[in-house]
Formats: structure tokens, C-alpha cells, sequence
């Protein structure tokens, strides 16, 4: 079992309250976010990575993407998603002549235009999934018997009227989805916690690191390209972080 002093000594044990500065640029395709990895070098695998607010917001953002948005983005930047089937919907759409689909229906498939609540402020990496457009006030009917404009406001004939808001208020103001408080750590599967010195001697102990000499930190920058790899990364593995920043 590690010593928490054999553990301060020989590998990165991030303190909870303090926070990694991340390097932003003017621009989404120019911002870079720091990430720190700590690394078996005997098995050629990323253990965890220490990560501020910005990773994990970028993390987390990606639940309010729509498949289609992320599809889109992999396929502009030549990453093609396998070997899983849903890659191949997304070709089905493209491949369909508009013969077989109905106006309109392959740009809302392929280019959904919902935007995440917070996406100027959480995730810069993926805003390129979206244009600003100006909202119309076009109807649309389906067989569910309401109707919806495009601003993602519903009418429905036996309830009272709804606005339905992309995410709360409150992450909206604060900037992302999680407090800038703390570190946190992200596992090679991208599962994510909080940074604690107890946590990492626990999977140091899980891991069964026995020699701390074949332990490397590595600070590594996660820019627009290599959160695309992220994303189509973890469409086909569970050792994400492996498989997108060691050779």
C-alpha cells in the first residue's frame, strides 16, 4: 500500500483548492485548454488527468449536443466514427437523395441548430457547431398536436403556453456547468471526480503501482482538434485519454 508521503513525493497529487490556469485564446478554434496526465509507462496508459473547470465543462457540454452536431463536426474534420453503427445513420442521411426526404429534413438531421444554453460560456472548443442566426417565427406542425416556433417555444392546444429554456439560469450566469472551486480528476474512460489526496492513493493502490520510477506527469493541450478526437474517442473506447494523447 502507498504512503500518502511516498505518494507527494514521486507523482502529481493536485491540492483541491487550487485551480490550473487555463491557456484561452480570442478565438474557438485558436482556445487551448491545460490538462495534466499521469501516466504508466510500464503499461503505456493514462491513469488519470488532473483538469480545471474548463475541461470538465467542455466534458459535460456535450450532453446538451445534439448526435447530429457532433457527427457534423467529426465528418468536417475527416474523423469518421467506428466501429459502431451510428456513423452509419448519419451516412444513410447524407447519402438519401431529397427524393426520398422531406424538405428541409437533412440540414435539421445533419446541422441541428439548437444551441447549448451555455455554450459561450462553457465549451469555446465546440462552438463551431453553431452559426447565429436570426430566430424566425415560422410554425411547424407534427402529429402530436402542438406547434413550435423556432425559438424553441411550444403552444400546446390543451395546456397552458411553455417556453422551453436551454438549461437553467443559474448555469447560465455562472459561466459552464461546474464550480471553479476545485481540481478535478478524469479517468482514461472519462468518468470524472473530485481531486483528492485520498482518491489518488486509492487508485494508485487499485492500479497496483508498485514502482513509482515508471510514473510520468505530462502536461498536455487540448485545442479544437484534439477535443474532436475526445469526442469521436469516446464513441469507440473506453481508454479515451489513452488512445488520443500517448503513441
Amino acid at each position: 500500500v502507498l504512503s500518502q508521503s511516498q505518494l507527494h513525493s514521486s507523482v502529481l497529487i493536485a491540492n483541491p483548492h487550487t485551480v490550473p490556469v487555463p491557456t484561452k485564446m480570442a478565438t474557438a478554434t485558436s482556445t487551448k485548454i491545460s490538462l495534466k496526465l499521469l501516466v504508466d509507462n510500464n503499461s503505456k496508459k493514462v491513469l488519470f488527468a488532473e483538469a480545471g473547470k474548463d475541461f470538465v465543462d467542455f466534458l459535460f457540454g456535450l450532453l446538451e449536443l445534439p448526435l447530429g452536431s457532433i457527427m457534423s463536426l467529426l465528418v468536417e474534420h475527416g474523423l469518421q466514427v467506428g466501429p459502431g453503427s451510428f456513423g452509419r445513420i448519419y451516412k444513410s442521411v447524407q447519402d438519401l437523395d431529397n427524393s426520398y426526404l422531406h424538405q428541409t429534413a437533412k440540414d435539421s438531421l445533419l446541422r441541428p441548430k439548437t444551441a447549448p444554453s451555455n455554450a459561450n460560456n462553457a465549451s469555446l472548443l465546440l462552438q463551431s457547431a453553431y452559426k447565429k442566426e436570426e430566430p424566425s417565427r415560422r410554425r411547424h406542425h407534427n402529429p402530436y398536436n402542438f406547434e413550435f416556433h423556432d425559438e424553441s417555444e411550444l403552444v400546446f392546444d390543451s395546456f397552458p403556453r411553455l417556453l422551453f429554456l436551454n438549461g437553467s439560469e443559474e448555469v447560465v450566469e455562472a459561466g459552464g456547468y461546474v464550480k471553479g472551486v476545485v481540481t478535478y480528476m478524469v479517468m482514461d474512460d472519462l468518468e470524472v471526480k473530485p481531486t483528492s489526496t485520498i482518491a489518488s492513493v486509492t487508485l494508485l493502490n487499485t492500479f497496483q503501482i508498485r514502482d513509482m520510477g515508471c510514473l510520468q506527469e505530462i502536461t498536455v493541450q487540448v485545442d479544437m482538434e484534439k477535443g474532436l478526437e475526445l469526442v469521436k474517442a469516446s464513441f469507440e473506447s473506453t481508454t479515451v485519454l489513452t488512445d488520443v494523447f500517448l503513441p
